[in-house]
């Protein structure tokens, strides 16, 4: 058995103007007793974890990982999302030694790419939604007063390209007749450019009753895909993520895109994966905002409808769904040579 004992654990993140999520994480780092590592400049942070070299590094993206490893360093990446976007191909390095992988079908494609540092572990991520509690998701309905003769909706977009726009003029009328929760990404609370949307939720969910929006302190969207009993979104990782439950999703594919990806549509495919786009057949896809009331009626009334198709892709995006992915990832790292 892997105990906590046996690792020293740190952790750090870039420091940006916005400290909200820098003291976010702290306090969870405080909560579990683990060394947060920061520093008054990026600069300084990043020397600082150069210097403590560190026997393993863990990153979600590639990004500063040159400046932060030690030549001895085991340089382990964990991607942090696996929805619609090329990122998940593009962002890597030939400095990780370790790319933990969350299915077998993106573990053959990324090692007929040319890739030989792969690990199938499944999706790390997930591993909370196997093992949290009756009594918290107990308790965290019971903090959302949600009403318990109606049914449950997530709504959980990207920050872009996003539904939230056009999707946003439908959830009043839906509220009427589902509890519907809000989980924005959290650059729609922190980067100007995104901030209209958290503004735009909190005055819709201060005007309707059965309307919860999720605040950015909120971070950890497991314990909703439990409460939730249809999820909606548009192209995030959520999507593949809510699968092991196998309950409705809808794909909004209604999009606000900027200015520029509308005169150059090419440039907007170019940023997603095409491919896989294509190939999701597990969620009820809607183009028209007006249909998203219907659909989930339709959804939620036949239950059964796609429950094949969803089991399948679970099995197909996210490999062994058993709450052991973190514990597969560790083990290979006690044995790294």
């Amino acid at each position: 058995m892997i105990l906590a004992e046996d690792f020293e654990i740190h952790v750090s993140m870039p420091r940006r103007n916005l400290t909200l999520q820098q003291s976010i994480l702290k306090r969870e780092c405080d909560k579990f007793s683990l060394q947060f590592i920061t520093a008054e400049s990026e600069l300084k942070r990043v020397e600082k974890i150069y210097n403590e070299a560190f026997d393993i590094i863990v990153v979600g993206n590639v990004g500063k990982l040159n400046k932060i490893v030690s030549d001895k360093t085991i340089a382990v990446m964990v991607y942090h999302g696996i929805g619609l976007k090329q990122s998940y191909y593009k962002d890597t390095s030939s400095r990780i030694n370790i790319r933990a992988v969350e299915s077998v079908a993106r573990f053959d494609e990324l090692k007929n790419d040319g890739h030989t540092n792969l690990l199938l572990t499944g999706y790390t991520k997930l591993d909370r939604l196997f093992t949290i509690s009756d009594k918290e998701i107990y308790s965290i309905k019971k903090s959302l007063q949600l009403d318990d003769s109606k049914k449950t909706v997530l709504y959980a977009p990207s920050f872009y390209p996003s539904s939230v726009e056009k999707i946003s003029t439908q959830l009043p009328l839906l509220s009427q007749y589902y509890n519907v929760i809000i989980k924005l990404h959290g650059f729609s609370w922190e980067q100007k450019r995104y901030k209209h949307q958290s503004m735009l939720f909190t005055k819709m969910a201060k005007e309707n009753q059965n309307i919860n929006l999720l605040p950015n302190e909120q971070f950890d969207i497991i314990p909703f895909y439990k409460i939730a009993d249809l999820l909606v979104s548009d192209i995030s990782s959520t999507m593949f993520e809510y699968l092991p439950l196998n309950r409705p999703i809808i794909q909004a594919e209604c999009y606000t895109l900027r200015l520029k990806h509308r005169i150059f549509p090419y440039r907007f495919w170019k940023r997603l994966d095409v491919k896989r786009w294509e190939d999701v057949d597990f969620v009820y896809k809607i183009s028209n905002p007006e249909d998203l009331f219907s659909r989930i009626y339709y959804a939620l009334d036949n239950v059964e409808e796609m429950h094949t198709l969803r089991e399948n892709a679970s099995q197909y995006y996210l490999y062994k769904n058993d709450g052991g992915a973190s514990l597969r990832l560790i083990t290979a790292l006690k044995d790294y040579k």
